[in-house]
């Protein structure tokens, strides 16, 4: 059975995980008889929104990893206490957690960095020469990471936002919601999801799609 990381940022689609895009990822994971194993930075999240109104909660601090474990019914490992070569795989579904806690990206079009435990936990899995799925706005993490490799990716047809993450040598590819984009050299795989999505079937055909190719690279 392989095992795969599914790395999350929170709960919730403004200020963490699309919760939609990390259930779709487990399902398709079970599917395929694959084994899930739940990962996230054991940080404090860099915001806080109230999902009903929509506005920032300035009152209030949580945690990433406890947030995380929302989706992952409290099974859930801190992402520096997971050994590379116990996984066959990586998974990262979006939401606004990735460009706010994973990395900078929300607040910085120039100066991106990415969270130094996600950043290492990556670069050891790509070192590694096993597999990354990318979801939604995830691939702009891939981009910054692995961007000097020219990595190929998509986070849909939104060619302004695709060129700015261009800078750092990677490629950016238009792909509809229900496809994915598969740079097979560097075994990295990314969809559009809810970048583009206006249904929730959507989003499931592109993940499960990328969900089979990285398990196929894996």
């Amino acid at each position: 059975m392989k095992k795969v990381a599914v790395l999350l940022s929170g709960c919730g689609v403004f200020d963490g995980s699309e919760i939609h895009e990390s259930v779709m990822v487990l399902l398709a994971l079970d599917r395929a008889g694959a084994q899930a194993v739940c990962t996230a930075p054991d940080i404090v999240q860099k915001d806080v929104i109230d999902h009903y109104n929509r506005r920032p909660v300035k009152t209030e601090t949580r945690s990433l990893l406890i947030e995380a474990a929302r989706i992952a019914r409290g099974n859930i490992t801190p992402i520096t206490q997971l050994p590379v070569e116990s996984i066959d795989a990586v998974i990262l579904p979006g939401g606004m957690g990735v460009v706010k806690s994973l990395s900078n990206f929300a607040f910085s079009d120039d100066d991106v960095t990415v969270e130094p435990g996600v950043a290492n936990f990556l670069t050891s899995v790509h070192k590694a020469g096993k597999p990354m799925g990318f979801i939604c706005i995830a691939p702009s993490i891939a981009a910054r990471l692995f961007g000097p490799e020219h990595v190929e990716f998509t986070i849909g047809t939104d060619e302004a936002r695709g060129k700015s993450l261009e800078k750092w040598g990677a490629k950016h590819i238009n792909c509809s919601v229900t496809d994915i984009v598969v740079d097979k050299r560097l075994k990295i795989v990314s969809t559009p999801a809810y970048m583009l999505a206006k249904r929730i079937s959507e989003v499931e055909q592109g993940v499960s799609k990328l969900v089979q190719a990285v398990l196929e690279l894996a």
